[in-house]
């Protein structure tokens, strides 16, 4: 069947309006005993009409992935998770809306949820039986549950890696840790400088598709041109979440084959730290140095200097 059967967030709230993560999944804090609201489209592309089933599902985060549970997998999100109408004919090429309301109990525990909001549809069945075809897309669910507001997001990058795969391209493997209270869903890019021939290549766009839960450690892997020189190379890593970045600095060489020794990288924020100081020290002294001069003429003694002045008014 020519097409396919699409899901997208149409609205999110005004605190987080400029948040990209909260412009296509449920990103939310609520306190207990809190309603959600967000109403969603199903899209429908092909030429027939789409019978589509909403409904809501667990889902968790390992190994730096964002996992959707099997079929109607339920858990305490989900299970707070309302959509209405659970199901909608959607017209060829057209499209359907429905609301999805989360009520957290009063009595819900302080912690970050996940699920999602599927839009399931199943093949006709064939004469005599036969396999039936189950397709579902959905929209993410990011649920703080907690009063105040939500726990700050950050990371840290703690080391790069050059690496070759094992058909030759060259990659760089960081390191990141999820230091903050809320789940991370990474991107960012690769800048490399200062190569040989003082080359400069990039930006390389880094994988997508790394979700970090609070408390982990995954890696982001960047893969870079097959033909580029070994190095050595300045590599300049930004990565963020939402509004969350950070920079990183590190000098890498790729191997012939196999993998490099991590790099330890420099946090942006302390590249120019110590220039920085230093300059700040300058300052500092030009500053003494000019109030300790003042000073001193102060505490000279008037004939030192009260001469040059009369004779000067004298010879005039």
């Amino acid at each position: 069947m020519a097409g396919s059967i699409g899901l997208r967030l149409l609205d999110a709230p005004v605190a987080t309006r400029d948040d990209p993560r909260a412009r296509i999944y449920i990103v939310d804090r609520r306190a207990p005993g809190a309603l959600i609201h967000r109403r969603v489209a199903v899209t429908n592309t092909t030429a027939s009409p789409a019978h589509v089933l909403l409904y809501s599902a667990a889902a968790s985060l390992a190994h730096g992935s964002f996992l959707g549970a099997d079929g109607h997998t339920a858990n305490d999100l989900s299970s707070w998770t309302a959509v209405q109408p659970g199901t909608v004919t959607v017209p060829a090429n057209g499209q359907a809306t429905a609301t999805v309301t989360l009520t957290i109990p009063r009595n819900a525990s302080p912690d970050e949820r996940y699920g999602v909001i599927w839009a399931e549809v199943t093949s006709a069945a064939r004469p005599g039986g036969g396999v039936r075809q189950v397709s579902r897309v959905g929209i993410r669910m990011y649920v703080s549950v907690g009063p105040g507001g939500a726990p700050a997001a950050d990371f840290t990058i703690a080391s790069l890696i050059a690496e070759r795969t094992s058909d030759g391209r060259p990659t760089v493997v960081a390191t990141v840790r999820n230091t903050g209270g809320r789940a991370l869903d990474m991107s960012g890019s690769l800048q490399l400088s200062r190569g040989p021939g003082d080359l400069d290549a990039g930006p390389f766009p880094a994988t997508l598709g790394t979700t970090l839960a609070i408390g982990d450690t995954e890696p982001v892997t960047i893969t870079l041109d097959r033909q580029l020189p070994a190095g050595p190379w300045n590599a300049e890593i930004t990565l963020r979440s939402a509004l969350l970045q950070h920079q990183a600095h590190a000098t890498l060489t790729f191997p012939a084959a196999g993998s490099a020794r991590p790099v330890t990288v420099t946090p942006a924020h302390n590249r120019w730290l110590v220039p920085l100081i230093g300059a700040g020290l300058l300052l500092l002294a030009l500053v003494l140095g000019s109030a300790i001069a003042r000073r001193r003429r102060h505490r000279q003694p008037h004939s030192h200097w009260q001469g040059p002045k009369h004779a000067a008014t004298t010879s005039a």
